[in-house]
């Protein structure tokens, strides 16, 4: 099995139906936010105590300000960033995001809404790489993450505050074709799907070729 294909099947299935949409030219760059914000899920989720979340991920967001060249060698996930053609330095803004997850329950607004910037302007980071609108991009991103957090936080207070916070954002804005793998996500998440049902397969399909 690739590196490639070691990523792609870390995903969650939601995730690698939306990744599914890619044109070619996104599939690796996509791939690789989508894992990274995996990755970092997983450390908030399975870190115990705030500081040693911060910690791991410090080393992300240091291995994100550097130069690819100085990356350590066989790690796929930052062999798969390399497609991102030295642009990379906007998902620290993914990692900066994460770590507002990391107090106690119940979080701020301010902190949920942190989240989903860092997430948005993650994704406007892959839309400045694949040569697409940035601002529609921050945008969906920001309300897919507010969709997402509604759908899975435990702490109704937080949940309460993701649905008032992703009710404010009106609209949502349609997305170049190389990013319809947020579009897909952000549709999936509005309405509670976790990509394994037939319903989700539909509504990815929609979203997927008429894009929304």
């Amino acid at each position: 099995m690739s590196g490639a294909e070691g990523l792609l099947e870390a995903l969650p299935p939601v995730q690698r139906l939306a990744l599914a949409y890619a044109p070619a030219p996104a599939r690796a760059p996509t791939l690789a936010l989508l894992v990274l914000d995996q990755r970092l899920a997983g450390i908030v989720r399975n870190s115990h105590e705030p500081s040693l979340a911060q910690l791991r991920l410090a080393w992300w967001r240091e291995q994100l300000q550097v130069d690819a060249e100085a990356w350590p060698r066989g790690e796929p996930l930052l062999a798969t960033l390399k497609s991102w053609n030295g642009g990379h330095a906007a998902a620290i803004e993914l990692v900066n995001g994460w770590e507002y997850l990391t107090g106690a329950a119940p979080l701020p607004e301010a902190d949920l809404l942190a989240f989903a910037q860092g997430r948005g302007e993650a994704f406007a980071g892959l839309a400045r790489v694949l040569g697409a609108d940035p601002a529609p991009a921050l945008k969906l991103g920001r309300q897919w993450a507010l969709a997402d957090l509604a759908a899975h936080v435990a702490h109704p207070e937080e949940q309460a505050a993701a649905r008032r916070l992703l009710a404010a954002e009106g609209k949502p804005p349609r997305v170049a074709r190389a990013l319809r793998p947020l579009a897909v996500l952000h549709g999936l998440a509005a309405k509670g799907r976790d990509g394994q049902t037939p319903a989700a397969l539909l509504t990815a399909l929609r979203i997927g070729l008429l894009g929304r």
